[in-house]
């Protein structure tokens, strides 16, 4: 009896150890583990609405990415972030990799993937326009400007030069105050016209403050005017990831072109906590009728020409640099094709 039982037990012990490795092999398979990328946004904007939305509509997540998002609050900081590790890619104006040639480094930083392709500023006027706008209105004037060397100010000026304004002599041309202090000089009295980003310009408008007359992101064309970059020995070594990654922007773009407004407002309002949705929402739609967000991430030579012609226009380009040395489309190219 005894030898049975055990007999008995030892088929009981098969047949569980069997069904087991069945339940095993039928249950979900092993995922793999993410990747971590860090980015690092030259400033929080609604301007860069298209990579909010690749955040919290999960289009990161799902392409296996867990992207950490970082504010690094100008041009020279992000691109030193960039350089010394801190972060993976940078979200920044063009020019600043052009810059970087120029001092002649070792390890190039390739533009990949555009997000906006326009200027995102305005000119607004202390005081509404009286029937249609006429540029030469602004000579004799105090005019408060962005930063020289910066993306804004360059694509200010090239419009100012396009209609026959010199800069410099044509205006009392203000450019020594900090970015995030020119809405607040504007507000206290300083400068007849200002070059204002989002939501700063709505907001003056909804305050009476000032009324926005035209469009700096209009007048000076299409360019690459913010682009996600990275050193090419990043690319090199990461290729995968960065093909991920441009097909979760792709993803976005194709989500922000087929959305209404509202909709789009909802998705990166958490990104803008402090921010009325109604600004937003009006923000997103002067950005989306315009244009300024990009349909896909590929720089085009074309745009790679303009951004030049901005630059030297504004005595910031020591020589023009080959698109295809700073340039590389192959993520976008292959985002495009096959993100639908």
């Amino acid at each position: 009896m005894n030898k049975r039982w055990k007999q008995g037990a030892a088929a009981v012990l098969a047949l569980g150890l069997g069904l087991a490795a069945v339940l095993s092999g039928c249950g979900p398979a092993k995922t793999e583990e993410s990747v971590k990328v860090r980015i690092g946004e030259v400033t929080r904007s609604i301007f860069y609405a298209p990579q909010y939305v690749a955040v919290n509509q999960g289009f990161f997540k799902a392409e296996g990415l867990d992207v950490e998002l970082t504010t690094t609050f100008g041009g020279d900081k992000t691109m030193t972030a960039l350089l010394t590790g801190g972060i993976d890619v940078a979200l920044v104006g063009s020019e600043t990799s052009i810059y970087v040639a120029q001092q002649g480094s070792g390890d190039p930083v390739i533009n990949f993937a555009q997000l906006t392709q326009t200027d995102g500023t305005f000119l607004v006027s202390r005081k509404p326009a009286q029937g249609t706008f006429d540029w030469n209105s602004l000579k004799g004037s105090t005019f408060l400007g962005q930063r020289k060397g910066g993306m804004p100010q360059m694509a200010g000026e090239f419009t100012l030069k396009k209609h026959g304004i010199n800069p410099q002599k044509d205006l009392n041309l203000i450019q020594n105050v900090e970015f995030a202090n020119i809405p607040t000089a504007f507000a206290s009295g300083t400068g007849d016209y200002v070059q204002l980003f989002e939501p700063q310009a709505t907001m003056f408008e909804q305050q009476g403050k000032g009324y926005v007359i035209a469009s700096f992101g209009v007048e000076s064309g299409r360019l690459p005017y913010t682009v996600f970059m990275t050193k090419k020995s990043y690319i090199d070594k990461n290729p995968d990831a960065l093909q991920k990654f441009t097909n979760a922007v792709q993803k976005a773009q194709n989500w922000v072109a087929a959305s209404s407004v509202d909709v789009i407002a909802d998705s990166i309002a958490s990104f803008f906590p402090d921010t009325d949705k109604e600004i937003i929402k009006g923000v997103v739609k002067r950005y989306k009728d315009q244009g300024s967000f990009a349909s896909d991430g590929i720089v085009d030579a074309e745009e790679w020409s303009n951004l030049q012609n901005v630059m030297e226009a504004a005595g910031e380009l020591k020589a023009r640099v080959d698109h295809g040395s700073l340039v590389d489309n192959r993520f976008a190219e292959k985002a495009k094709a096959s993100v639908k």
